[in-house]
């Protein structure tokens, strides 16, 4: 079927709507689209000074954790402030519209959760669940919104309410395993599922770029929808490039999930 932007193939678009099982793994070209910076883009005011790679460690919380705190507060005060874009809806869209889908996300925001996903699996962890940095205990935000999220400023992390230990953001950072339910989860989902859709990712960071070749050795059908070459492009079935935000909702239009097109289930 011709789109009026991007050519969806047939066999992706049959290949959805045969599936049972869909994996939706996506990065930080999906929150982009939304307005978030990524990862290691230009930074603002007081954090333009630090290299973001060399904040995300435990080291750096351990020797300046008001820094630390800061610039996640800044980040979080950027997600907040940040709405869910098409391909985000479309993917919440496609969950009602299959029998079993599950996000497996890169990403540390929520704005899949906000679009309306109920099953996100969060590979790097969450700006939104801090915990305490010593006994791991969960730890509630304090009351408010973070201050001064367009410049940045040094921030004294909470004390933990069960043993008095700093709060540390809930996100994994350099040197640090993946969280071993979420691993396990994704891992499962990847080797059992009929379509693992790979979304707005630079399939380099590892780990996580292990799921789409996870899917593909299982005989998953493996679709990667991203602005520019990645590794995956070698062996992934279906190469779509472009927008996710564009390109998502036009391939469930193509498999011709409109209201009331769900499959029966299993």
């Amino acid at each position: 079927m011709k789109n009026p932007h991007h050519d969806i193939p047939a066999t992706l678009a049959s290949a959805l709507q045969e599936a049972r099982r869909v994996v939706v793994f996506t990065g930080a070209g999906v929150s982009a689209e939304s307005g978030i910076a990524t990862f290691r883009d230009a930074l603002t005011g007081l954090w333009s000074r630090f290299d973001a790679q060399a904040l995300a460690t435990p080291e750096a919380f351990r020797s300046h954790p008001d820094i630390v705190w800061g610039w996640y507060e800044w980040r979080r005060a950027q997600v907040l402030r940040a709405a869910p874009n098409a391909a985000h809806r479309a993917i919440a869209e496609l969950e009602r519209r299959v029998p079993e889908l599950i996000v497996v996300t890169q990403n540390v925001d929520d704005l899949h959760e906000r679009a309306g996903s109920a099953h996100v699996v969060h590979l790097h962890g969450s700006l939104h669940a801090p915990r305490c940095s010593s006994c791991g205990t969960p730890q509630p935000f304090p009351e408010g919104a973070p201050s001064e999220p367009e410049e940045g400023r040094r921030i004294a992390p909470p004390a933990c309410a069960r043993c008095g230990a700093p709060v540390r953001p809930g996100v994994v950072w350099f040197g640090e395993s993946l969280p071993a339910d979420a691993w396990n989860t994704a891992i499962r989902a990847a080797e059992r599922c009929d379509l693992l859709l790979s979304i707005g990712t630079s399939a380099l960071v590892y780990p996580a770029a292990e799921l789409p070749q996870r899917a593909l050795a299982a005989g998953a059908v493996v679709a990667q929808i991203n602005p520019a070459a990645t590794p995956l492009d070698a062996r992934a079935h279906h190469n779509l490039r472009g927008a996710a935000a564009d390109i998502v909702p036009e391939l469930l239009a193509s498999a011709g999930f409109g209201a009331g097109d769900r499959p029966s289930d299993p």
